[in-house]
């Protein structure tokens, strides 16, 4: 069998069966706060950025890995292992896989990296099916163009904590924060193809989550997906709360919550919740 290399970076979150793997390793990206660089989830913690963000002077501001971080560590693997396969946070918010492709040209085998149009345990995901996959025998060439199209079945809807933090990190144009912080209308974001989109828009919290569960509603009459998961910014019970109500109309899905962790957070803001499937079971 071939021995394969996973590769990911901070922004996925491992749950435990991932956690100690001996075949996973990640890069961490980097978060500024007022001119200090913090690596995320080795020196700050989500809980810590969410207290820092409250005393900031300028705008905080995250950092994809450095191409040499990429090409140090894929030099160390590619002594161990036969293939490297990396699954990285969405190209269309970090420019993380540019610096993977970037190192992968400096070695002698290259490394396939695989562009998950996604972030948080989402992408973890991913990883999970690359492994199985990998396990019944799959060639790397297949678990790539799997793997490609399982990330085109995505769904994500957001309910955005803080509009300010994702206005000033640059991810949301000033027409769209105008709209929302002073007309007091709640967007709901979407990922499509990579990137934030706003899908709806809603007047209260109440109703900016019954459209989420709409959308939800009409994939999973369309799809009947087994697995989705609720991700939160910092504040677990709100995420326990939508599983709760989630459960109960779905039996048939298994539903779980997840943090989106500190990068994710540095955009998004404490109070951000969302949900995400992909419309096939994987």
């Amino acid at each position: 069998m071939t021995k394969i290399a996973w590769v990911t970076d901070s922004t996925s979150i491992l749950d435990e069966e991932l956690k100690n793997h001996p075949d996973i390793y990640f890069i961490p990206l980097s978060i500024i706060l007022d001119g200090e660089a913090y690596t995320d989830g080795v020196d700050l913690t989500a809980e810590e950025l969410y207290a820092k963000l409250k005393t900031l002077k300028e705008p905080p501001k995250t950092s994809q890995p450095a191409i040499g971080a990429f090409k140090e560590l894929y030099e160390q693997l590619s002594k161990e292992y036969d293939e490297i396969i990396a699954v990285l946070i969405s190209k269309k918010l970090s420019g993380t896989i540019d610096s993977s492709e970037q190192a992968s040209k400096l070695l002698d085998k290259p490394v396939i990296t695989i562009d998950s149009k996604i972030l948080t345990y989402p992408q973890t995901a991913l990883i999970k099916k690359g492994i199985q996959l990998a396990e019944q025998g799959a060639t790397v060439e297949e678990i790539k163009n799997r793997l490609e199209e399982i990330c085109d079945r995505n769904e994500t809807y957001v309910l955005i904590g803080s509009l300010e933090q994702l206005h000033r990190s640059g991810r949301m144009s000033s027409a769209k924060f105008f709209l929302g912080s002073v007309l007091k209308v709640k967007p709901i974001i979407s990922i499509e193809d990579g990137a934030l989109e706003v899908r709806d828009k809603a007047r209260s919290e109440k109703k900016a989550k019954e459209k989420i569960f709409e959308h939800f509603r009409s994939a999973y009459q369309r799809n009947k997906f087994k697995e989705a998961w609720l991700l939160y910014g910092l504040h677990p019970d709100t995420a326990k709360q939508w599983k709760e109500e989630l459960e109960a109309e779905f039996k048939e899905v298994v539903f779980s919550c997840y943090p989106l962790g500190a990068v994710i957070g540095v955009h998004a803001g404490e109070d951000t919740i969302g949900i995400s499937w992909y419309n096939e079971e994987i």
